[in-house]
């Protein structure tokens, strides 16, 4: 039998899992599904179309599935999905899609998402990330895995931030951050790559040089973007770090996060 406070508030119409847990004053509205073994502290207000899966931990206060702060929103049944093993720490905003995008606000597996939190309307958010305490996500931003926002960063609507990058404190971004690359100010600029991040994640030698010549082409050498990408082309890929880069260059429509 579900483990629910007496005190909370739970729809009927809800379908939440026989192994989960919901807090004291929480509420828990018609459309919700709740996954196996997921924990749902005091004070939570889940509502609208939210999926959320199993092995999470979402702490006091967070508010998610609500409508997002978006003024042509007109009450479309828009959703939010939420995979396994997050933990979502207290005052984290989720608001659910629009119809203007693909209707969905997601977020992956096994991510770490701090105090105070938002991630707006239709961002789409991978696995394995940190968000740092009042990281903020405008609508429809795309976040790749294993990237690193640091307490107060930001990125502005329609942003791509490529896998493995890092934004230090207080940094905000207006255009895509390329995969791999560090980033810090306001407004953010390229300070290398996030090499320690890559040692981490068992990266070889030669694969972080080859990310290594890429920045340097990108960020180092005077080239146009379209150059770039090129010259980063010949380099050659060994197991996947060049072609995730290319294939990011070459999908950015907003440019590249540049030097000032």
């Amino acid at each position: 039998m579900t483990d629910i406070h007496k005190t909370a508030v739970v729809s009927s119409k809800s379908n939440i899992h026989e192994t989960a847990k919901i807090g004291a004053y929480s509420i828990i509205g018609d459309d919700v599904e709740i996954g196996k073994d997921t924990r749902i502290e005091s004070h939570v207000v889940i509502k609208g179309k939210t999926k959320i899966g199993q092995d999470n931990h979402i702490y006091s206060f967070s508010s998610v599935g609500d409508d997002p702060q978006d003024k042509k929103y007109d009450n479309e049944n828009t959703e939010v999905e939420i995979g396994d093993r997050n933990t979502i720490r207290e005052y984290t905003t989720i608001n659910k899609g629009t119809t203007q995008d693909v209707g969905v606000t997601r977020l992956g597996d096994d991510n770490w998402i701090m105090a105070y939190v938002h991630i707006a309307h239709d961002c789409q958010v991978g696995n394995n990330t940190i968000f740092a305490n009042n990281t903020t996500l405008g609508g429809h931003v795309e976040v790749g895995d294993f990237v690193i926002f640091g307490g107060f960063s930001g990125a502005h609507q329609f942003c791509k931030i490529g896998a493995h990058s890092f934004l230090g404190m207080y940094s905000g971004v207006s255009r895509d951050l390329p995969p791999y690359v560090i980033v810090m100010g306001q407004p953010a600029e390229p300070r290398g790559i996030n090499l320690e991040g890559l040692k981490r994640r068992d990266f070889s030698r030669d694969q972080i040089r080859n990310i290594k010549s890429a920045y340097k082409a990108l960020y180092m050498s005077n080239l146009g973007l379209e150059e770039a990408t090129k010259a980063i082309e010949e380099l050659g890929d060994i197991n996947g770090e060049i072609n995730t880069l290319i294939d990011f260059l070459k999908d950015t429509t907003r440019g590249i996060v540049r030097k000032g």
